[in-house]
């Protein structure tokens, strides 16, 4: 079950249910199982503070990824998301925000199944990745 947090002021979420799908069929397609995963949209502001209280890093960022699973296979977690960060991002990558959103919604779950970002290989499959999550969502 995936669950979609709206706490941004001005944020709706548009197509709930194709993106529940993608992210399960994305997660599948990696061989996990899709448990319990919240999405929890929130401002800069919101999500530098999740990123100092949990992570003791002062800076902000797009996205945070807590897995939560204690199961072999089965996505469970909680994905933090900044809305101000993906606007931005969107802005400087000169992609639309529905683009850079999807980028930052399959990224988590990228993450669930095993991909790594902090080395310059690790991002480069992470990215390559991204890219072909994104053109799938955008192809169904």
């Amino acid at each position: 079950m995936i669950i979609f947090n709206e706490q941004h002021p001005s944020f709706k979420l548009k197509d709930k249910l194709k993106k529940k799908k993608f992210l399960k069929g994305l997660a599948e397609s990696y061989g996990f199982k899709m448990g319990e995963l919240n999405y929890i949209f929130l401002d800069d502001e919101e999500l530098l503070k999740v990123n100092m209280d949990y992570l003791n890093h002062n800076t902000y960022t797009d996205i945070i990824t807590f897995d939560n699973s204690d199961k072999e296979g089965l996505i469970e977690g909680d994905i933090f998301v900044s809305i101000d960060r993906i606007k931005e991002n969107a802005n400087n990558f000169k992609v639309n925000f529905e683009n850079e959103l999807i980028r930052v919604l399959s990224h988590g779950v990228l993450h669930l199944v095993g991909f790594k970002d902090k080395k310059k290989e690790d991002a480069a499959k992470m990215r390559e990745a991204e890219e072909k999550a994104i053109a799938a969502y955008f192809t169904e």
